[in-house]
């Protein structure tokens, strides 16, 4: 996707060429340092604008949902933070992605990732925010509820497991196992703007144990013992 530079957040644009390139670096790399496996591909709709929200245990996770095999579009919101970190730039710069700055709220982000979900794209959003320092889901935050519902976007859950110990077994040059599973898509209800306060917990709360039901328990963090993460496993056969 083409843009034009205007000094707000944009969707940066994909550059074929170098795309391949890393992607097949990544590719390679994840063949080296993990035994990476995708379920629940089928999930994935291979056409039109999508939300994939995502728990963060690890600075692989991006690198993961980018070799995800039927979204190639896929547009990560990426901390600003990491626009100086040579390998991370490099990297995000080859794929459509949203810089976004965490410290604040980033509307010309949230714009942009709205406008890119318009006209088809596929946004990538871990809603806690945050890498996990705890190996297991900690509070969802509500940013891609609103994205969800101003885009009147499908959100499809994935729960990355294995990410969490990817450093130390490189250290101890093992592979780490990592599975990447993709929940099935759900959408949600508009908000009532005379009442969004506790509309709009709820669906956090219904965003993270969507997530929490692709992941095993030991994962589930501060959602642990949710009835709504059972229900979600009994609805669609996850875990």
């Amino acid at each position: 996707m083409q843009a034009e530079q205007t000094g707000q957040s944009q969707v940066v644009p994909n550059k074929p060429l170098r795309q391949r390139f890393i992607k097949g670096a990544i590719r390679f790399l994840s063949w080296v340092l993990l035994r990476l496996r995708f379920e629940g591909k089928e999930n994935i709709p291979a056409t039109g604008g999508m939300i994939i929200v995502t728990n963060h245990l690890s600075q692989v996770d991006s690198a993961i949902l980018l070799l995800n095999p039927v979204r190639s579009d896929t547009a990560p919101l990426a901390a600003d933070k990491y626009k100086n970190h040579p390998i991370i730039s490099y990297m995000m710069n080859s794929f459509p992605h949203i810089w976004i700055d965490r410290s604040k709220a980033d509307f010309a982000a949230f714009r942009a990732a709205i406008d890119y979900l318009k006209q088809g794209g596929c946004i990538g959003v871990a809603p806690e925010g945050t890498r996990s320092k705890v190996g297991s889901l900690i509070e969802g935050k509500s940013g891609a509820v609103l994205l969800a519902v101003r885009a009147g976007a499908p959100i499809v859950p994935v729960g990355i497991a294995g990410t969490e110990s990817f450093a130390k077994n490189l250290l101890r040059l093992k592979r780490t196992p990592v599975i990447a599973r993709f929940g099935k898509p759900f959408t949600l209800s508009p908000l009532d703007p005379q009442d969004r306060n506790g509309p709009l917990q709820q669906a956090t709360d219904e965003v993270m144990c969507q997530i929490a039901a692709q992941l095993p328990e030991k994962y589930h963090g501060v959602y642990a013992g949710r009835e709504r993460i059972q229900e979600i496993i009994r609805e669609t056969g996850s875990i």
